[in-house]
């Protein structure tokens, strides 16, 4: 590729993509390990504190698929800096928040920020590497970071919180993101061509990011007001009418956010309902497993976070390299679906969840099973999803995909921690550690489920487009 203007520069730039979306990431998951410092620190009860994190990954799935489309109409270049600024800020809010409501709000600011960051940030590196085999590498690289970056952020937030404090799992993103803003004006290309229109489709994005929210606080407060109360029925009400009027306006608003012709491209669709159904898994069970080790096993947030290491090495080893050779050689379907039953068994693994569980036995095997099979998976998944999408909807489909990966994230995140609780509490007449593995072992069954299901559909549905032929 000697002929791309920043042919010289695109794997550093490739290395700053990487590290503005790792920032992103690592705050799905390094909030996990310190979520009973900030419960004990700041009163949430248990019901409250999972907004910690949905806050986060809500405004984050429901902002994305506007991100994608600002990246198209004013340029991926100013919109990444922009969220990066917007992530920063919000990060430093975070880190000195004192109360309750401080503290969810500026989660919500931050899913704002990294939406509109990972929209255009997958975008910007197709822009870099159109020759498949760059390609390949550069979203093996990119896809270590999203599916990595978890369990990264668990290791880090163990670490941070142990030697520090639980504000330092925010604050650790103020340097990170004034490196990333300083170097991106040199390296990012500014190249842009505007569309015919500019025109925002604000109706789709308030009524879709609106639905989400609804449905998943309609999940999460089901536990306590109840599953067939006025209050969940109604919330699940309004946010089916709002999904209903979102198609109903991207079918007839002259600019859509969404046009829905885009989900005719068969991999796309595909690649998104695996998305949902593995991402559903993936986060539940990071927030699970953490408070597993700590709550059953009783781990300090340092252990917990050492006992993320070898997964993450071992994502890192097939994310960085083999994967990419997988997908050079075999296509996408087949490394696809073997990562998935891979993730599958060690999920099923840990479904176990022994109240005396022992580390080599019981939790080192699963976590191996799941680096293994998250760093050869995610990179089919993201090439599955743009191999069929041209240059001038890259943002927008990017915006889709990723959607589905965060609010699958979010809704799965809420309906297992409300099976693990419900669970938890039925177990009359056990210890509390007891009562607590049963509660965890219902929802790790769950999440193998949704991950099965995610496999079958990729086996089944994805076209195995040559990588040649990809864009």
């Amino acid at each position: 590729m000697t002929d791309h203007p920043l042919a010289d520069r695109r794997w550093l730039a490739l290395v700053l993509l990487c590290l503005g979306e790792l920032m992103i990431v690592l705050d799905t998951t390094i909030v996990n390990v310190a979520l009973p410092s900030i419960k004990a620190s700041l009163g949430f009860d248990e019901t409250a504190l999972a907004w910690v994190i949905n806050a986060y990954m809500l405004t984050y799935g429901g902002f994305l698929l506007l991100g994608g489309r600002l990246g198209d109409l004013y340029g991926h270049r100013r919109l990444f800096l922009l969220g990066i600024g917007l992530f920063v800020v919000a990060s430093l809010a975070c880190g000195v928040s004192t109360t309750r409501s401080v503290l969810v709000i500026a989660r919500a600011v931050q899913g704002i920020g990294g939406a509109v960051v990972t929209a255009v940030a997958l975008s910007l590196i197709m822009d870099l590497f159109p020759q498949p085999a760059d390609r390949a590498k550069a979203m093996g690289a990119y896809g270590f970071v999203c599916a990595g970056g978890g369990s990264i952020g668990a290791m880090l937030g163990g670490v941070l919180t142990s030697a520090l404090s639980w504000h330092w799992v925010f604050l650790v993103n103020l340097p990170i993101g004034l490196l990333v803003i300083a170097w991106s004006w040199r390296l990012l290309p500014a190249v842009h061509t505007p569309p015919a229109t500019r025109h925002l489709d604000m109706v789709g994005a308030v009524s879709i990011t609106a639905a989400l929210m609804l449905a998943v606080y309609a999940v999460v407060g089901g536990r306590e007001a109840g599953w067939l109360s006025a209050q969940t029925l109604g919330f699940g009400a309004v946010a089916v009418l709002l999904f209903v009027a979102f198609l109903v306006n991207e079918s007839r608003v002259k600019a859509p956010l969404v046009p829905l012709g885009l989900f005719r491209l068969r991999n796309l669709s595909t690649s998104s309902v695996v998305g949902v159904f593995w991402c559903a898994s993936m986060f539940g069970w990071f927030f699970l497993s953490a408070l597993y080790l700590q709550l059953v096993l009783g781990y300090n947030p340092m252990k917990v976070g050492m006992a993320f290491l070898p997964a993450n090495i071992l994502m890192a080893v097939f994310s960085l390299g083999l994967s990419a050779k997988l997908v050079m050689r075999f296509g996408i379907r087949k490394p696809l679906v073997a990562g998935l039953v891979l993730a599958v068994t060690g999920l099923l693994w840990f479904a176990r969840a022994p109240v005396d569980g022992n580390f080599l036995v019981d939790i080192l095997p699963p976590m191996l099973l799941l680096g293994l099979g998250g760093g050869i998976a995610f990179n089919p998944v993201l090439m599955a999803a743009m191999s069929e999408v041209g240059p001038n909807d890259s943002g927008l489909a990017s915006g889709v995909v990723n959607t589905a990966f965060m609010l699958g994230g979010a809704l799965g995140l809420a309906v297992l921690a409300t099976l693990a609780a419900v669970a938890t509490d039925h177990a009359h007449g056990l210890p509390r550690e007891a009562a607590l593995s049963a509660g965890y072992r219902v929802a790790f069954l769950v999440a193998t489920a949704f991950a099965a299901i995610a496999a079958m559909v990729g086996g089944l549905l994805l076209r195995d487009t040559a990588p040649t032929q990809a864009h």
